[in-house]
Formats: structure tokens, C-alpha cells, sequence
């Protein structure tokens, strides 16, 4: 292995997107192929110390610092990587993207896109602009790209073009790159060049609830029970993941790839619920068949998705069961070892507000193509779990 090449890593996590770098050049199969370490995550950065941990336990060589990016100096990221202005080859991460989130609209300031953690995109245009990195990699939530946020996503895009980069953007579906998951994340890159970023395309396809049009000289979606097909099946479930309570009975009698909805007037349920009350996510149970939708960071105890077989409690009733740290782990597409601590609330909060391995390293292997690094060899090939 030669010299490998150096990335700055902001708003690091759990590190998927940091995973995603170090696998750039790793054919895409799910926890089979690490690559040949053509980059190295130099720093990873974050305000979050129990993110930083698994960062630790998952990354040997990479120097962490803990802090509010705010108040962090660039030069004081470079220095804890031992490196100056441009000698960074990429700089990337995901500013937090709970202003974006759809899930936060039920706050007026986020409707109105004043949740002053919006400033944190200016904080990553201003590290590119004083590393000066070759390329960067930006991804958040779709919801940037809405009207409701154009002003602060238009002034992202202003910031990085002034700088030379060329921001290019597009909104990217994770299962259309082999991830088990119907996760949308927009995707910002820009080479300091000028030069234009061309994404890559999709290598799987399959109807989502935008699109019911199938490509089908691609592979098709990975589809939740292919991702836990091998996975050691448990016959008791622990406490923390039985859905029981106010709806546990209700919910252990919606089908698999239903919500809520099963439970109106227009299904075959009780009729308990009123028709389009509720979260989409509210009672959602996995269809085997398809991709999981979007692992949720933070759920309520009746949100999904939960697990399409039901367990039986102590006292012998039928309950859904949450998700187990292995699926979790799957439906992102991160290697069976990754090492998350914590209860299984912190896993899903880390994993949730990850991006899903295979996508990233999609973009990330894309850009290393372009910028000459990597040979457009890698093609698409059917996703195995190992």
C-alpha cells in the first residue's frame, strides 16, 4: 500500500461517511471488502463525545477533537491532523440536519428555518475555504433542498462556488446504490479545480413511493429480508425491544409494509385510527419484500419501521419487536463488526443520523475517479452480506 491520502473529517458521528472514505476503492459489498486504504480519515471532528467513541473504537489512525465547530480554529483541525492548507485531499461531513429534518416542522422556528444550527453550513464552507482541501463532500437531509430552507441552502452553494469549487448537488436514493433502505440524502460536491462533479449513476433500481418505473437492466433493490437472511434468529426478544403498552396489541395485528393506516375506516383493522392523523411511521412495520424506509435517529415508542414478525411477551401475547443492532447495521449497509456502545437507543440515535456506507462510498469512489486517483473500473455487482 503506498502513501495514503489525507481527509478532514467535519460533523464526523458514528462515522459512516468516514467509513464510506476509507472503503472508497472497495468493491461494493456489504462488510466483504475494507479496500486498499487509498484514503485515511486524518481528523475526525464532532461536538458529540459518544459519537467520537465509536469513531475511536472503529478507527485506529485517525486523531479525534472533540468540540462546537464554532468555536474550533481551523488551523486547530489541521494541526490535529499534522497537516497545512491544501494538503488535504478531501474534506467531508454532514452538519447536524435536524433545522432540515422534516421531523422537526413541527417547530415554528424550523418551519421558518431560524433554528440557529442552520449557521453550521456557513462553519463548513468556512474550513474549505481555509484548508483549501482538492475536493469536498457535503450530504444532509433532503429537506435542505426545500423552499422552506432555499435562503440557507442557496447561501451554501453561493459561499462554496465563490470559492472556485463548482458546487454540484443532487438527492441520491440510498437503495438505488444497494443500501436495504429507502433513505433520500442530498449529496453537495465541488473540486477546487472548477472542474464539474458528475454523479454517479444508480446500479440497482426499484419502485419507492416516487417512482413505480423499474429499470430493469439494473440490479434490483436489496430487499430487507435479503439483508437479515443470514443473521442468527432469536427466539426470545429482550425487553427493550417488545412495542408494547397503549398500542402494543394494536400494532402486533398491522401486516407487514402497513402503518397506522391499517387501523381506519379504509382497512381491515379496528378502525381506532382517523384517516392520515398521523406520521406516515407511526405503528410501520417492514415489508420483507422491499427496502426498509428511513431508520429514524430519534423514534417515539409507536415509531417504525419495527420488524415484520411478531414475539411473544412473557405472558404468551403477540407484540411487534423494535430492531436489533445486527438489522440496524444491515439495513445501512455497515460491516457486521462495526463496534456502536451503548443501549440500543444510542445505537439506533448514531446509525439513524449516519449515512449508509454503500451510498457514500458511491459518491466518494465517484469523485476519486474523476480526480484521477482511481481507475472507472468498479462495476456494480449483487450486494452480499457477510
Amino acid at each position: 500500500m503506498g502513501e495514503q491520502l489525507p481527509v478532514v473529517s467535519l460533523f464526523s458521528g458514528a462515522g459512516g461517511l468516514d467509513l464510506a472514505v476509507e472503503r472508497a476503492d472497495a468493491e461494493p459489498l456489504v462488510g466483504a471488502d475494507p479496500g486498499s486504504g487509498l484514503l485515511r480519515v486524518s481528523v475526525a471532528t464532532d461536538y458529540n463525545e459518544p459519537a467520537l467513541a465509536t469513531l475511536k473504537a472503529n478507527f485506529d489512525s485517525t486523531a479525534t477533537l472533540t468540540g462546537d465547530i464554532r468555536t474550533t480554529p481551523t488551523e486547530q483541525i489541521l494541526a490535529t491532523a499534522g497537516l497545512r492548507p491544501e494538503e488535504p485531499v478531501l474534506v467531508v461531513g454532514g452538519p447536524p440536519c435536524t433545522p432540515f429534518s422534516k421531523s422537526g416542522f413541527w417547530l415554528e422556528q424550523k418551519r421558518e428555518s431560524r433554528d440557529p444550527n442552520a449557521s453550521l453550513l456557513d462553519e463548513y464552507v468556512r474550513v474549505v475555504r481555509e484548508s483549501r482541501p482538492e475536493a469536498f463532500v457535503l450530504e444532509n437531509v433532503q429537506g435542505l433542498t426545500y423552499k422552506t430552507h432555499k435562503a440557507q441552502f442557496e447561501r451554501l452553494l453561493k459561499g462554496l462556488g465563490e470559492l472556485g469549487y463548482n458546487p454540484q448537488w443532487k438527492v441520491l436514493l440510498a437503495a438505488d446504490y444497494g443500501v436495504p433502505q429507502l433513505r433520500r440524502r442530498v449529496f453537495v460536491v465541488g473540486r477546487r479545480d472548477g472542474k464539474k462533479f458528475e454523479f454517479p449513476e444508480p446500479t440497482h433500481s426499484g419502485w419507492s413511493e416516487r417512482d413505480r418505473t423499474i429499470d430493469t437492466t439494473k440490479i434490483p433493490h436489496v430487499t430487507a429480508a435479503q439483508a437479515f437472511a443470514d443473521l442468527p434468529r432469536l427466539v426470545r426478544a429482550s425487553t427493550e425491544e417488545i412495542v408494547d403498552g397503549q398500542y402494543g396489541e394494536l400494532a402486533a395485528e398491522v401486516p407487514p409494509g402497513q402503518n397506522y393506516l391499517w387501523h381506519t375506516e379504509r382497512y381491515g383493522g379496528r378502525n381506532h385510527f382517523e384517516w392520515r392523523s398521523r406520521y406516515w411511521t407511526f405503528l410501520l412495520r417492514l415489508d420483507p419484500n422491499r427496502p426498509s424506509t428511513t431508520l429514524q435517529a430519534q423514534p417515539g415508542p409507536w415509531v417504525g419501521p419495527f420488524h415484520w414478525e411478531n414475539v411473544k411477551t412473557a405472558n404468551g401475547d403477540q407484540r411487534v419487536r423494535r430492531l436489533r443492532v445486527n438489522e440496524m447495521l444491515r439495513l445501512m449497509s455497515f460491516p457486521d463488526d462495526f463496534k456502536i456502545d451503548g443501549t440500543r437507543a444510542d445505537v439506533q440515535r448514531q446509525l439513524g443520523n449516519a449515512v449508509p456506507l454503500e451510498l457514500g462510498k458511491a459518491v466518494v469512489r465517484a469523485l476519486m475517479d474523476q480526480l484521477g486517483y482511481l481507475s472507472p473500473s468498479h462495476t456494480a455487482r449483487e450486494v452480499i452480506f457477510a
